[in-house]
């Protein structure tokens, strides 16, 4: 397995906690909401109990956000949408030079990232979050998807055009279906979540063995 993007991958960054945000009552105000949202989903989270995890007063909040769908959007873009930079970053590296860092190696800069920003941080509960709840509340999935899958899919959809158009890949599959790349992540988000104390998994091992397996399969010889 080519490790040279993974070691380039940036040091895990956890989702910021109360006691790391000091005073500031905004960021007590999110950090208390993804406790609350990450234990009792965003239905049956109350800003009251946001309120009394943030040592705040109810009306405090609403100097902050509007309701709680704002609130948790802004929770939602305060965690993640750092994480998508950050992914962004590693999709355009080396993209100015006349041979870029092959595919395969980033992808598993890619999976190092999610897995460390992501799946071993509290982030991994908003994702689950949407997963879950989504379906139920269309609002939260479409700022979701504005916000982290469209870029996601735009800047790996751009990569992998460029692999096809330099004879990096056999097809354009990828091109289609960018989706694939990333697949392994949001099965390791729903599988820590439900099955983990059963059997372990070992989220990072499981997306590099599905992009060893995909490029084998896709990257000319």
């Amino acid at each position: 397995m080519n490790t040279r993007a993974s070691k380039k991958a940036k040091p895990a960054v956890p989702a910021k906690r109360p006691q790391e945000r000091g005073g500031d009552k905004r960021e007590l105000i999110l950090a208390a909401a993804l406790d609350e949202f990450s234990q009792n989903g965003f239905a049956a989270a109350r800003l009251d109990d946001v309120a009394r995890r943030a040592k705040v007063a109810k009306g405090t909040i609403y100097l902050y956000f509007k309701d709680k769908e704002s609130l948790f959007q802004e929770l939602l873009r305060a965690e993640i949408s750092p994480v998508m930079g950050m992914l962004e970053a590693v999709l355009a590296s080396g993209s100015g030079r006349t041979k870029p860092v092959p595919l395969r190696e980033l992808a598993h800069g890619v999976a190092d990232l999610f897995v460390e920003q992501v799946t071993e941080t509290p982030r991994r509960d908003i994702v689950r979050l949407i997963l879950t709840e989504g379906p139920r509340f269309p609002k939260l999935a479409e700022f979701y998807f504005r916000e982290v899958i469209s870029r996601g899919l735009s800047a790996l959809r751009a990569r992998v055009q460029r692999a096809v158009r330099e004879g990096e890949l056999k097809s354009d599959m990828l091109v289609r279906f960018p989706q694939l790349i990333i697949a392994p992540a949001l099965t390791s988000i729903m599988w820590k979540s439900m099955f983990d104390k059963f059997e372990p998994l070992d989220a990072k091992a499981l997306m590099h063995a599905h992009i060893e397996n995909l490029f084998d399969k896709e990257e000319r010889p």
